[in-house]
């Protein structure tokens, strides 16, 4: 917190209610963010549209911002969203105040470079003046000690970060809370896979393009990306085909389906196809003239249209779509070697990435999708052959979601069975696998894997 505050208080046409004026070039900057911003949070909580879809809306409509623009209104905007637990508790006597000093606070959190934003908004916030250390740390203890320092709220939590309702439906035991906290108000890099070449030949072309690229210690195909912002078309390597965006607990479903090269698997709720394309990268990283083949089957038909263009970029063959019409199957029974379905879910999982879904969605985001996952999970089993496997797989962290659909479904057909799956960051064996957000800096993700007798 800036602890110098100018006499005269300056503010342009804020709101309709309040003008307040300003006298430099940095001070109007800082008005025209905090409106910006201001609208953009409004809009997202009002709409509970995903913020990343609004503020892309917003940008392709609004051309005028630069880069530095777009970084100070997109990472501010989510930053609100990552400390809104503590900064909605920030009260001041008039709204706008309050605005403010919840904009300074969410900078100091995020420690923002812009300083000369900051300390325009650190003025209107009119903190009373106390003596606040800036810090550099990333401890999430620290940081909670420096927002009650400068805000004089005694009683803020950790586990206010996240909404009551998470901890009520993904029970955390009382030495991880820290850890599940410290980690989903931080971003986690951008995860990547590497396919039809090797992974040390598209670091070295990544890194000659200036991308912070390193090998993941867990998967041979797997790669850090770091944390800058990066646009994919202008990478050679990715209009090539060779690189895929995939979040490090995404991609170990691939590695629990490990299909073989001669295989047939049908991924029952594709999408976008990620999951499709490490399947084939998989097979043809056993053989090159792999003769194993994946149908995607997704409700949506623009996904698959997505998937096609993916595969094409990336040279594989012996992919198709089938998408769903209707309850019945779009493929045929009692056919594959392998079915995935990634079922839709509540995606607390990804919250790291997507900290506004923490405040838009509540309880019912996980108790509305088990009988829906059952019923998927289900339906899509029929698919699977004699000795074939069947993986079950969501971005949830909620055990209702995950664990209770798998015990359901097997508590109602005596047709399959469990098969134990190795946890690849820890190593340890496991009926059923959760990937929690702090154990491998990456999204959460369940899976379990099934085998039909």
């Amino acid at each position: 917190m800036s602890q110098t505050h100018s006499a005269k208080p300056f503010l342009s046409a804020f709101n309709d209610s309040i003008v307040i004026e300003a006298s430099t070039p940095a001070q109007k900057r800082a008005l025209s963010y905090a409106t910006t911003i201001e609208m953009l949070f409004n809009q997202v909580m009002s709409t509970k549209m995903p913020a990343d879809r609004i503020i892309g809306q917003y940008f392709r409509e609004h051309k005028k911002h630069g880069s530095k623009d777009r970084r100070v209104i997109r990472e501010t905007l989510f930053g609100l969203f990552r400390w809104w637990g503590w900064l909605k508790q920030l009260q001041a006597p008039q709204p706008h105040v309050t605005w403010f000093r919840q904009l300074t606070a969410c900078a100091a959190l995020e420690q923002h470079k812009w300083q000369d934003i900051t300390q325009a908004w650190d003025t209107i916030a009119a903190w009373t003046p106390t003596e606040v250390p800036p810090t550099n740390s990333d401890s999430i203890n620290d940081k909670l000690a420096l927002f009650m320092s400068f805000s004089g709220l005694t009683d803020c939590q950790l586990s206010d970060l996240l909404p009551s309702w998470f901890w009520r439906t993904c029970p955390v035991s009382p030495a991880e809370q820290l850890a599940v906290v410290e980690a989903m108000t931080s971003r986690p890099p951008i995860w990547a896979r590497v396919q039809s070449i090797k992974a040390a030949t598209a670091i070295a072309q990544l890194n000659n393009a200036g991308v912070d690229a390193v090998a993941s210690q867990y998967f041979t195909d797997a790669i850090s990306l770091g944390n800058k912002s990066i646009n994919l078309n202008e990478i050679e390597t990715y209009k090539q085909g060779h690189l895929e965006i995939q979040d490090l607990a995404s991609q170990v479903i691939g590695q629990v389906c490990q299909p073989n090269a001669d295989e047939q698997w049908w991924d029952a709720c594709s999408g976008a196809g990620g999951k499709t394309l490490q399947l084939r990268s998989l097979m043809l990283q056993q053989h090159p003239q792999s003769s194993g083949s994946i149908i995607a089957s997704d409700i949506r038909h623009k996904p698959l249209e997505e998937l096609n263009k993916r595969a094409s970029r990336a040279g594989f063959n012996n992919i198709s779509v089938a998408p769903w019409k209707s309850d019945a199957l779009p493929v045929n029974a009692n056919t594959f070697d392998g079915v995935l379905v990634d079922a839709p879910c509540s995606c607390t999982g990804t919250w790291r990435r997507n900290p506004d879904m923490r405040w838009l969605d509540d309880a019912s985001a996980v108790s509305d999708k088990p009988t829906l996952q059952l019923d998927i999970l289900t339906r899509s089993a029929k698919a699977v052959k004699s000795g074939g496997q069947l993986v079950y797989a969501t971005c949830s962290l909620s055990p209702s979601e995950n664990e209770h659909v798998v015990e359901a479904f097997l508590a109602q057909t005596n047709e399959f069975e469990l098969v134990p799956v190795i946890h690849p960051f820890t190593g340890g064996s496991c009926s059923m696998l959760t990937i929690w957000p702090q154990v491998a800096d990456s999204d959460g993700m369940f899976v379990a894997k099934m085998r039909r007798k």
